[in-house]
């Protein structure tokens, strides 16, 4: 798989399961352009790569407004000239009962998670269609988009809905050359793994709770140009989870 001089364009990548892509990445030689609200963490994550010898730079974005989105891609142009590969993984959670959640919390959540994938596949997509080799856009979904837990209605909704829309981008982009794939993580840890306990990891087919890597690694398989015949598809990361069997004692 290679990545050397390819462009990589990562929303949402200060902290957690985005810095953890963006840090595979450019381990792997891709030139990274890291999109976030927090400009404090965005930046540590630049100076992470470039300690390391990496290309990284930071451009400060909401992606729930589409100029943000606009003015990110043509960054990454102005800077590397072209954009391979796009990773849709800014977003947040509301865990509020729905008696409860104001409409305007219910937009923010859906203009961060969903309408934002939309809007950064549109963009890159522009760009990635003058590629000789077309492009890779990786949506991150969860794997609460096919199971739920009380009050979560805004988030499973956006989750859902990603992996609707990245099928249709899918069939949108195939003759652009353009790969559009979801990957739905799990628990991912991205706080003191050492904190969890025997029975957070036994909760999984893989005896253990998920870190940021192994997502990093799924979105490495996805946008790998010799995997181009795997478009559309949802790959669930959850160690098991949502396939172990669950008896009461």
């Amino acid at each position: 798989m290679g990545f050397s001089n390819k462009t990589v364009v990562i929303t949402g990548a200060g902290n957690g399961i985005g810095k953890g892509i963006a840090l595979q990445y450019a381990e792997k030689g891709a030139n990274i352009v890291l999109a976030d609200i927090d400009d404090y963490a965005g930046a540590n994550t630049v100076m992470i790569i470039k300690e390391s010898g990496g290309e990284a730079q930071f451009v400060h974005t909401d992606v729930r407004i589409e100029s943000d989105i606009i003015r990110l891609m043509e960054t990454a142009i102005q800077s590397y000239g072209q954009i391979d590969i796009l990773i849709n993984n800014a977003g947040k959670a509301l865990f509020k009962s729905p008696y409860e959640t104001s409409i305007e919390e219910w937009d923010d959540v859906i203009h961060t998670n969903l309408r934002s994938v939309f809007l950064a596949s549109r963009e890159a997509a522009k760009y990635m269609r003058h590629n000789q080799d077309g492009g890779s856009i990786v949506n991150i979904a969860s794997t609460r988009a096919i199971m739920s837990e009380p009050n979560s209605e805004s988030y499973a909704a956006t989750k859902g809905g990603i992996l609707a829309i990245t099928h249709a981008l899918a069939a949108s982009f195939s003759d652009d050359r353009i790969t559009v794939n979801a990957i739905s993580p799990g628990w991912i840890e991205t706080g003191d793994y050492s904190k969890l306990s025997r029975l957070d990891h036994e909760q999984h087919l893989s005896k253990r709770v998920g870190k940021p890597d192994d997502i990093a690694r799924a979105c490495l398989y996805l946008t790998a140009k010799e995997n181009d015949f795997v478009t559309g598809i949802n790959l669930v990361v959850d160690g098991g989870m949502t396939r172990k069997m669950i008896y009461e004692e």
